[in-house]
C-alpha cells in the first residue's frame, strides 16, 4: 500500500484448512466407539472429530488421511492437527504425524469505502467478473498467487488463497484497483 494512506487494513483470517497423514490404517468404528466428541458417518466412510481448544473439526478417513478445518491461523491449524494425532495415539493407533500442509485460507477484510462494482470489472475485465443475477459480489482472480477475491459493493472482501501470506499480498494488490473505483460518500 502507498505511504500516503495511514490507515492499515485489518485482514481477519476466519478459516484455515489443513491436511496431514497418520501413516497407518485407522479403524473408524473403534474411533467412533472409544473417541470423544466424534460423529460417525459410515455412509460417507469417515468420522468427524471436534476439538474444543483450538476449535477445530477434523474429517478422518480409514486410510489415515485427515482434513482439519476451523482454525484461525496456520500455527493453530498445526497445533490442532498434532492434538488430533495425539488423541488417535491414545486410542491405540500407531500414528506418526506426517505430510502436514495448509491447503486453503479464508479471510475477510473491509475497505474504508464502498466500491462501484461495474466500474471495477470494466477496468479489470479479463481477471474480474461480475454477474449480479448470480452473485452479489465481483470475483477477482490472481493466478500467480492462486488467490480469489470476492468484492462486495459495501467494500467488504472475502479472500481465499493457499496460505496467509498470499492472502495478504492479494489484498495489497487489489487495494489500488478498488481505490480508483470507490463510490462517492453522498450517493
Amino acid at each position: 500500500m502507498d505511504s500516503s494512506n495511514d490507515e492499515a487494513l485489518d485482514i481477519i483470517v476466519t478459516n484455515v484448512v489443513a491436511t496431514f497423514r497418520t501413516r497407518c490404517h485407522l479403524n473408524l468404528r473403534t474411533i467412533a466407539l472409544e473417541g470423544t466428541n466424534v460423529i460417525y458417518k459410515p455412509e460417507v466412510g469417515k468420522v468427524l472429530m471436534k476439538l474444543r481448544k483450538p476449535m477445530i473439526t477434523a474429517s478422518i478417513w480409514s486410510s489415515g488421511k485427515i482434513i482439519c478445518t476451523g482454525a484461525t491461523s496456520e500455527d493453530e491449524a498445526k497445533l490442532g492437527a498434532r492434538r488430533l494425532a495425539r488423541c488417535l495415539q491414545k486410542l491405540g493407533f500407531k500414528v506418526r504425524f506426517s505430510a502436514f500442509k495448509v491447503v486453503n485460507v479464508l479471510a475477510v477484510c473491509s475497505m474504508p469505502f464502498a466500491v462501484h462494482l461495474i466500474d471495477f470489472t470494466k477496468n479489470n475485465r479479463p481477471i474480474a467478473s461480475y454477474e449480479p443475477e448470480l452473485h452479489p459480489a465481483a470475483t477477482y482472480r490472481i493466478k500467480n498467487l492462486k488467490a480469489t477475491i470476492q468484492v462486495f459493493s459495501t467494500g467488504s472482501l472475502t479472500v481465499t488463497g493457499p496460505n496467509v501470506q498470499n492472502v495478504a499480498t492479494a489484498v495489497e494488490q487489489v487495494y489500488p484497483l478498488l481505490f480508483e473505483c470507490q463510490k462517492p460518500l453522498h450517493k
